[in-house]
C-alpha cells in the first residue's frame, strides 16, 4: 500500500477525525427523536397515527410511519393536517428534532402555547393555523435564520408581536387572532400585506388603520443595530472556539497517524475475510474449509491482533486455561462463519481442546471500565446449559471473545439441515423435550440472576442458532448478555428480542422478550419450519405464531408437528403440552405470558416416552379425530388470547 504521507490528504483524515467524534452521538440523537415521536403519538392519542407509528420511523432517506419526513436518517418533516388531532402538546416536543426543516399541523384542534422553536435552526415552514393555540407567539421563531414561511391564523393567540425580521420570511399570517398592536416596524413586517394582521385585537392602532400600525423605524433600527452587534460578537467566540478546536484536532491527527496507518490495513484484512467466510447469518457452519483459507483466515486474525495496541487474553473463571494469547496467535484457524455480532473462528490449540474466537463488531461507545464491568457480568454466569465464556481480548481497535467448541454444532443445522435427503439423522421427540428443557432452565438462570442496570433483557437474541450441541448433544446456550454491548438502533435491526410484539408497539424490551423469544425457539422446534424471527439473512420463513393460531382455529392442529416426531407411537399427549407452553410464551401481551420458573416446572412435567417406536402407515398422519379433538381442548387459544 505504501507509507501514508502526512501532507498529501490532511483535509481528507481531518474529516475522519471529525467523523469519528461526532459518531458516538448518532444513536443517542436517534432515540432522542424517537422518545420525541412516541411522546407526540401519546398526545395525539389517534387511532390512526397509535396503529401506523411504530417500530423504526425512519431508515436513510426513507419514512415507515405516515406523516415523517426522514433525511439520512433523521426527522425533517412532520406533516399532519387535518386530521382531527387533538390534545396540548409540550412546549418542548420539538427540542430533539434538531433537522426539521417543516412542521405542519394546520387544521386540526391542538390547545396549549406554541412550541419552542429555539432547538430547530433549520426550519423553514411553520402552519400552525386553524387550531385552537393561545398564548403569546414565541420569540423562539425570531431566531429562525431561515424561516421562509409562517403561519399561525385562525388561533387565539395573545400579547405582543415579535420583531420578525428575516429577509428569508416571504409568507406571514397572523390574522384572526388577539395580537395587541403595534406591529414591530421591521423590513420583513412592512413588506408583507396588510392582510397578514386584520382582525387581532380591534381599533387597538385607531380606527384609521384597519388594525395595522408599527412601532417607528428609528426605534426598531436601534433595536436591530443593537442585535446585529450581538450577533457580530457571538460570532467572533465562535470563530476562535472553531479555530481551538482544528488546531487541538491537528495536534490529535498528528499523534494518532501511525494508528490511522494501521486501522487502514485493518480494514484491508476485514475485506479479505469477508471474501473467505460464508455470509449465513449462523454462528457456526461447521463446513470444511480448504487448506489455504484456513491459513488465510490464520494470518488476518493473528496478523490483526498483534499489530494492534499489545494486550493480554483475560481469563473470565479462575486462573487460566492453559494458554496465553501467543498459544492462541499461533493456534491453527478455521472460519466457521460471520454472524450478527462479528466473525467466528475455531482456533486449534496444540494439546489443548479447540475453541472458538469472536471478533466482535458494532458494539456501541464505552469505556474501557464500562466494558470490563459487562464483560465480568457475562463471565460470572455458571450454568450446565450456558456455553462458558472462557476469556477476553480487548484494545481499543479490537475486541474478541473466547468460548468452548460445540463438537455437534449449532441446533440450527441439526433441525433442518439435510432436510430431505439419505444422510439426515431424524431428531426424535425425547430429544427435542431434552433441548426445550435444558434451554429452559439456561434462560430461567439467567432471567434470575440478571442485573437490571445493565441489561434489561438477559438474552435478547435466542434461536436455534444460538443453541450448540456438544458431545453426547449436551445443550448449551449461547451470545447471551450480547444485547447489552450494543445500541439500540442495531439490537433492533438483529435481535430476536426486538421483533417482539411490544417492541413494535412501544419500543420496550423486558424478560418477557425472552420468554415470547423462547416460545418462538419451542414453535420452531416442534413444528420443524423455519422462523421468520431467526432466519438467516437472505432466506424467508414462517411466522410460526401466527400459523399455529390459525391451524387451532380451523382444528388441523394435527398438521401442526413436524413428521419426524408426529410420526411417533405415544408421543403425542407431551407434543401438545409443549405446544401449549408454546402458545402462551407467545401472547402478544407481555403481562399474560408465564415467568421462566414456570415455564421450567411445566416442562419438567412432560414425559419423554419410553420406547422411540414408529407409528404404521395408517397412524402416521395423526390426522384422527381424536388427536384433533384433544389438540383443541388443551389449547386454549381463542377466548381472551390477544394474537
Amino acid at each position: 500500500m505504501g507509507s501514508l504521507q502526512l501532507h498529501q490528504f490532511p483535509k481528507h483524515l481531518l474529516l475522519v477525525i471529525l467523523f469519528s467524534l461526532c459518531n458516538n452521538s448518532i444513536n443517542a440523537q436517534y432515540e432522542a427523536e424517537t422518545d420525541a415521536l412516541y411522546a407526540l403519538k401519546h398526545t395525539f392519542n389517534d387511532p390512526f397515527v397509535n396503529g401506523n407509528w411504530n417500530g423504526l420511523h425512519c431508515y436513510e432517506n426513507a419514512s415507515f410511519w405516515d406523516g415523517i419526513g426522514c433525511v439520512n436518517g433523521r426527522v425533517t418533516a412532520i406533516l399532519l393536517e387535518s386530521r382531527g388531532l387533538s390534545g396540548t402538546v409540550s412546549s418542548d416536543a420539538f427540542v430533539s428534532l434538531s433537522e426539521l426543516v417543516t412542521v405542519s399541523l394546520k387544521n386540526n384542534s391542538l390547545s396549549g402555547n406554541i412550541m419552542d422553536f429555539s432547538s430547530n435552526p433549520k426550519l423553514k415552514d411553520i402552519d400552525m393555523s386553524n387550531n385552537m393555540l393561545n398564548g403569546p407567539i414565541p420569540w423562539s421563531l425570531f431566531s429562525l435564520e431561515f424561516l421562509q414561511s409562517l403561519q399561525l391564523q385562525d388561533n387565539q393567540l395573545t400579547g405582543p408581536m415579535p420583531e420578525f425580521n428575516q429577509k428569508s420570511l416571504t409568507v406571514f399570517n397572523v390574522s384572526n387572532n388577539k395580537i395587541i398592536c403595534p406591529i414591530p416596524g421591521t423590513g420583513s413586517l412592512k413588506s408583507l400585506i396588510a392582510a397578514s394582521y386584520p382582525d387581532n385585537v380591534p381599533n387597538a392602532c385607531g380606527p384609521s388603520n384597519t388594525g395595522t400600525c408599527y412601532i417607528s423605524e428609528n426605534k426598531t433600527a436601534s433595536s436591530g443595530d443593537s442585535k446585529k452587534k450581538s450577533v457580530a460578537t457571538i460570532l467572533i467566540v465562535f470563530d476562535i472556539i472553531g479555530l481551538v478546536t482544528v488546531i487541538l484536532l491537528l495536534i490529535l491527527y498528528c499523534k494518532k497517524s501511525r494508528k490511522l496507518e494501521k486501522l487502514i490495513e485493518r480494514y484491508r484484512l476485514d475485506e479479505k475475510d469477508d471474501e473467505i467466510l460464508e455470509m449465513g447469518g449462523v454462528s457456526y457452519n461447521y463446513k470444511e474449509s480448504r487448506e489455504e483459507s484456513i491459513s488465510h483466515v490464520h494470518h488476518g486474525v493473528s496478523t490483526l491482533v498483534a499489530n494492534q495496541e499489545k494486550g493480554n487474553l483475560i481469563f473470565t473463571g479462575d486462573g487460566d486455561a492453559g494458554f496465553d494469547l501467543n498459544d492462541l496467535l499461533r493456534a491453527s484457524a478455521e472460519g466457521l462463519g460471520k454472524g450478527l455480532f462479528g466473525n467466528s473462528y475455531k482456533a486449534k490449540l496444540e494439546g489443548r481442546p479447540a475453541v472458538v474466537v469472536k471478533r466482535l463488531r458494532d458494539l456501541k461507545p464505552m469505556s474501557d471500565d464500562e466494558f470490563a464491568k459487562l464483560i465480568r457480568i457475562i463471565g460470572d454466569q455458571k450454568h450446565p446449559n450456558l456455553l462458558p465464556l472462557i476469556a477476553y481480548y480487548s484494545t481499543n481497535d479490537e475486541k474478541l471473545f473466547l468460548y468452548r467448541f460445540a463438537k455437534n454444532g449449532s441446533l440450527f443445522n441439526r433441525l433442518h439441515g439435510g432436510r430431505g435427503t439419505t444422510d439426515r439423522i431424524p431428531i426424535r421427540w425425547n430429544l427435542r423435550l431434552a433441548i426445550a428443557r435444558a434451554v429452559a432452565r439456561a434462560m430461567e438462570y439467567l432471567h434470575r440472576n440478571v442485573n437490571f442496570s445493565t441489561c434489561v433483557v438477559p438474552h435478547g437474541n435466542l434461536k436455534l442458532s444460538n443453541v450448540l450441541l456438544d458431545e453426547d448433544d449436551t445443550v448449551l446456550v449461547s451470545d447471551y448478555g450480547l444485547a447489552s454491548l450494543v445500541a439500540v438502533p442495531i439490537a433492533a435491526q438483529r435481535l430476536v428480542a426486538y421483533k417482539s410484539p411490544e417492541y413494535h408497539n412501544s419500543k420496550r424490551v423486558s424478560m418477557k422478550s425472552d420468554v415470547w423469544s423462547y416460545g418462538c425457539l419451542l414453535l420452531e422446534l416442534l413444528t420443524g419450519r423455519l422462523s421468520a424471527h431467526s432466519a438467516p439473512p437472505g432466506i424467508n420463513g414462517v411466522d410460526l405464531c401466527s400459523w399455529v393460531h390459525r391451524a387451532v382455529r380451523e382444528e388441523w392442529t394435527a398438521e401442526i408437528f413436524d413428521m419426524e416426531i408426529s410420526v411417533q407411537r405415544n408421543a403425542a399427549p407431551g407434543m401438545l403440552k409443549l405446544l401449549q407452553v408454546a402458545i402462551r410464551c407467545c401472547e402478544k401481551s407481555p403481562e399474560k405470558r408465564p415467568e421462566m420458573t414456570e415455564i421450567v416446572r411445566e416442562i419438567d412435567s412432560i414425559k419423554a416416552v419410553d420406547s422411540e417406536e414408529i407409528s404404521d402407515s395408517a397412524d402416521q398422519s395423526l390426522t384422527d379425530e381424536s388427536f384433533s379433538t384433544n389438540a383443541s381442548t388443551v389449547l386454549v387459544v381463542g377466548d381472551g388470547r390477544s394474537w
